[in-house]
């Protein structure tokens, strides 16, 4: 079974572009594509978003890049039960920016960005190695490190 992380490099909204700027990177969005191919999973970053699905039956390819991740049933099963867990959890906007200006993670319980959200998931999954990867760490988990964490441990994470 594979699900993909799709990074949104896409002209979008006037919110991506500040993401964009404020991060340093073309990419403003990440979400959890599941094996079925158009439900996606995650958090937009607007101001009423909510951690939920939606179905993208078509999409242009262009505007994102994806990571494919193979996955057991298990795996499967935990990120599903995590997602059914932060459903309708809203954006994090004070802890993602107030992380960037102070020398620690701010985080609230049930708030999250999309990236973080999905750092998450995986590492929940044990998908991704948090000995490794150490995303408890890390005040910035934007969507240019979270698809630069996964790609400097492509040789572990199973594709």
């Amino acid at each position: 079974m594979k699900i993909q992380i799709a990074f949104f490099k896409g002209k979008g909204s006037y919110v991506n572009s500040v993401v964009r700027w404020w991060t340093n990177s073309i990419y403003s969005h990440a979400e959890i594509v599941l094996p079925d191919g158009y439900t996606w999973i995650g958090i937009s970053p607007y101001l009423k978003s909510k951690v939920d699905e939606r179905k993208k039956i078509s999409f242009q390819y262009k505007d994102w890049d994806l990571i494919d991740i193979k996955v057991t049933e298990d795996q499967y099963n935990i990120i599903m039960e995590f997602y059914e867990d932060t459903k309708g959890q809203g954006y994090d906007w004070i802890g993602m920016l107030l992380s960037q200006f102070l020398p620690c993670k701010i985080k609230h319980k049930k708030r999250w960005y999309c990236s973080e959200w999905i750092s998450y998931a995986l590492r929940i999954a044990c998908i991704i190695d948090w000995r490794k990867i150490r995303i408890y760490e890390r005040k910035d988990l934007s969507p240019a490190v979270l698809y630069q964490l996964l790609t400097d441990c492509e040789d572990e994470i199973p594709s």
